[in-house]
């Protein structure tokens, strides 16, 4: 009965120092979480979808908060919820925010079925990621489209999905959150996220293929053939050519659309403009009567 009680006790002791122990050290070296992070990570879209730029909305909250702290939180957005969304934390956090334009995701590659033989016969795992490890794909060109839909995948708003006439994958633009989970996914980067422009309207180049024009030609009839005819058109300075391909800088390009006229492969794409007025006939003059002598 002794031995049992002794155990008793020394077991007990152990069990209330560790309690003092752990006690001590939950209050030592306590980390007291802003509330405000709880409250901004409830006024965010909840999809963490990474497209902030952060693993989660709980991430994108601290930082936030931390900017709140230091008195800017310019950068920092959520895509998904949009200017409504980013207002209703700026109002939280008693901050203003630069309005930043809306993007959307544009894909830069107009190499449809029609427009790129058919070279080789792929057999393996269907996705875009397996493929381009096992080389140029299905077709010669290297760099457009392989047309498996890992973008379609990692979609989580049902914004992008493949045309089975062109092979190619389209955005719905209503849906399209920016959020850039389909340009991370493209393993050949063909997915840019680009300003969205006034009324919807864009200007880019539809190709990065970097091989010199007459072989990108031979892969692609739309592909950019690096003539430079574009970037000598531009008045803004805002296409600029390097690795054989042309790149049109959203910030600076104004929509003229003379580029669009002026390129001989049609590989720039000019989105959401109204269709140019048909010209106006032009009346035939009344032939003049001979005058009989």
């Amino acid at each position: 009965m002794d031995f049992f009680l002794i155990a008793v006790i020394v077991l007990g002791s152990i069990g209330l120092v560790a309690a003092i122990v752990l006690y001590v050290c939950s209050k030592k070296f306590a980390v007291n979480e802003d509330p405000r992070i709880q409250q901004v990570n409830d006024l965010l879209a909840g999809a963490n979808c990474g497209g902030c730029g952060f693993a989660g909305c709980g991430g994108l909250a601290e930082a936030l908060v931390k900017g709140a702290d230091k008195g800017s939180i310019d950068g920092l957005n959520c895509p998904v919820g949009g200017a409504d969304t980013m207002n209703r934390v700026a109002d939280l956090l008693g901050m203003a925010i630069a309005n930043g334009e809306p993007k959307v995701a544009v894909v830069r590659c107009n190499g449809s079925c029609d427009k790129r033989a058919k070279t080789a016969e792929y057999v393996g795992l269907r996705t875009c990621a397996a493929m381009n490890a096992c080389g140029a794909g299905e077709s010669g060109c290297g760099y457009g489209c392989l047309g498996c839909g890992d973008c379609v995948e990692a979609c989580q708003f049902d914004a992008i999905h493949i045309n089975p006439a062109t092979g190619l994958p389209e955005v719905d633009e209503d849906k399209c959150t920016a959020c850039g989970a389909c340009a991370k996914a493209c393993p050949r980067s063909i997915i840019e996220l680009r300003k969205k422009g006034v009324k919807g309207r864009r200007v880019f180049v539809s190709c990065v293929n970097k091989d010199k024009g007459a072989i990108a030609m031979k892969a692609c009839k739309a592909a950019c053939i690096g003539c430079g005819k574009c970037a000598k058109e531009c008045k803004f300075e805002a296409i600029t050519l390097g690795n054989n391909v042309s790149y049109i800088d959203f910030n600076k390009c104004r929509l003229c659309r003379k580029c669009v006229e002026v390129c001989p492969t049609k590989a720039i794409q000019a989105v959401n403009f109204p269709a140019p007025k048909p010209a106006p006939e032009v009346l035939a003059k009344p032939q003049e009567k001979e005058v009989q002598s």
